[in-house]
């Protein structure tokens, strides 16, 4: 059974830093992409920043771009977000999800939600002013 985990989420103050992970097991196959999206109360899940597994190329949404980093440990089979000066904006649930076997994302396509096959159940990030 593939299975995505993540951990990591949590409350912190504006300005704050937190770093999310994504264990991913069961998988008979290497995604060669992953990514983290993230949905507010009352809004739509957006891409905030994807992996390509196999160049290490990243993108990030402009909304992020220059305070989030994802990476991924490759040997412990896991993805991070690490977010720095947090906005409470940011504030949403974050779900990380893995590309289905055999396809790519090109551009921001790695943003959008249809190119993801597997989610994880979602982690709080809740940033206070």
């Amino acid at each position: 059974q593939v299975q995505l985990q993540e951990s990591g989420g949590g409350s912190v103050q504006s300005g704050g830093s937190l770093r999310l992970s994504c264990t991913a097991s069961g998988f008979t196959y290497t995604s060669n992409y992953m990514g983290w999206f993230r949905q507010a109360p009352g809004k739509e899940r957006e891409g905030v920043a994807f992996f390509t597994t196999g160049s290490g190329n990243t993108y990030y949404a402009d909304s992020v771009k220059g305070r989030f980093t994802i990476s991924q440990d490759s040997d412990k089979n896991t993805l991070y977000l690490q977010m720095n000066s947090l906005k409470p904006e940011d504030t949403a649930v974050y779900y990380c999800a893995a590309a289905p076997n055999g396809r790519w994302a090109f551009g921001a396509s790695g943003l959008h939600s249809n190119m993801y096959s597997t989610w994880g159940q979602g982690s709080q990030v809740t940033v206070s002013s």
